[in-house]
Formats: C-alpha cells, structure tokens, sequence
C-alpha cells in the first residue's frame, strides 16, 4: 500500500544497520507506524536526517507491505521545539508513553491532534507543564478506549470537590470513605482537580499535584506493570513547591 504525503509527528528514531534510520512516527491517518528510512548519512541527506529527529512534524511518502514501511521521501513541516530542562523531558515522555500505549497502525486521529496541541505549548509561556501533562494522559486515556467521566465517581454521583478520590483503571473515580486515616488520603486526588479535568480548567497547585500519582498509577495498569523510563528523569514534576 502507498502513503503519499502524510502528516506526522516522529516520535522516536535510531540507527539501522550502518546507512539507516529505524523511525516511530504518529500519523494522522494510519496512527502509529514504524519506518525504515535506508541510506540516510552523509552530507546529502543532511535535511533528511533532520527531518527525522522527535518532535519533528513531518509529511512523508512510504510504501506498506508489512510491520513496517519502506520511507521514500519526508520533509519537516515546521521547526521542531527547542526545550530544555523540564520541558525536554516532558517531550520524551510523552513520545515514549505514545509508542508504548498506541497500537500500530491503528489510526487515532484524537490523539494526533491531542500531541499535536501539546507539542505546540511545551516550553512556550502560559502553558503550565504539569497540568498540560494531565490533559494529555487525559485525551490519550480517552482516544485509547480507557477513559473516564471525570466530572462522576464510578457509583454515578457527582464529583464533591472536597472529597478524596483514587482512580480505578476500570471503573474510575472511588470515591475515599470519610473515616479513614489522613494518611490514606495522602496520594488521592482531590474533587476539585477531577472537576477541573472534566472542565479542562487548570486547578489549584495542590490539587493538580494531586492528580500526578493516580494518574500514574492507571497508566501503569495500562502499561502492563512496566514503568517508563522517562518517569525516573521527571522526578517532582507537578508536585507543589515551596
């Protein structure tokens, strides 16, 4: 099958063999595919390694005959970001959690245009990394199939935003029983930053901290018990400081 000038975003690349690039990028039309992109060193094919690095937006043209595509031609669309810090972290973040959750070639369209959204602000002012993480893992939950109503506990009633909440991977939002100690409450995301979620308006910085281990945890049931990588170089992202 031929793809002619699809839009998308390279998500990971690394070498093949001595002259080539094995390249993960997430389509528009066709969701996650693998590329093998032959004879791309030496001077000549400078624009074309460049289009493939991560971040990258690309329009590309391969020929589809198995698990992976045979690269014919790509060129960048624009000039990928420049993140340092944080901001470059998150950047592999969501590139690895993208390649370990979305099926190939399986297109996801929502979730095209959710990394596409979330690319555009990493490391740009005004745009809170914490909470555009929680946005994204939110918008990739519900392309997947896996999301929740946030604004409702599994039982079917209203979020309380005073309330305490741990997030079932099947069932959703449980909501904390009243009696139990402060300590379980500790690592529960909070009512107001579910509600905040279901009206993707950013909470207050404790409750957006609040949401950082649920979040992780669901994630972590749909990633088989296999962690990330990138978790680790996170660290305290969207914890409160100070």
């Amino acid at each position: 099958m031929r793809i002619e000038e699809q839009p998308a975003y390279v998500l990971h690349a690394r070498p093949w063999r001595e002259t080539s690039l094995l390249v993960e990028v997430l389509s528009l039309d066709h969701g996650r595919m693998g590329l093998l992109a032959r004879g791309v060193q030496g001077p000549k094919k400078q624009l074309l390694r460049a289009a493939l690095q991560p971040l990258q937006s690309i329009r590309f043209d391969a020929v589809l005959g198995g698990e992976l595509a045979q690269l014919r031609h790509a060129e960048s669309l624009d000039v990928a970001p420049r993140l340092q810090g944080q901001a470059m972290l998150a950047g592999f973040y969501i590139n690895e959690l993208v390649m370990r959750l979305s099926p190939r070639l399986d297109p996801l369209p929502d979730l095209y245009f959710a990394y596409s959204e979330l690319r555009a602000g990493l490391g740009q002012a005004g745009h809170p990394l914490a909470w555009s993480l929680r946005r994204f893992e939110r918008d990739l939950l519900d392309a997947l199939g896996v999301g929740f109503d946030w604004a409702h506990a599994a039982d079917g009633e209203a979020i309380d935003p005073a309330a305490r909440y741990r997030l079932d991977p099947q069932q959703g939002p449980l909501r904390l029983l009243s009696e139990r100690s402060s300590s379980e409450r500790r690592g529960l995301a909070t009512g107001a930053a579910l509600l905040a979620m279901a009206a993707d308006q950013p909470p207050e910085a404790a409750d957006l901290a609040s949401l950082r281990p649920q979040m992780r945890a669901v994630l972590l049931h749909h990633l088989g018990g296999r962690g990330l990588k990138s978790w680790e170089m996170l660290g305290d992202l969207g914890r409160p400081r100070g």
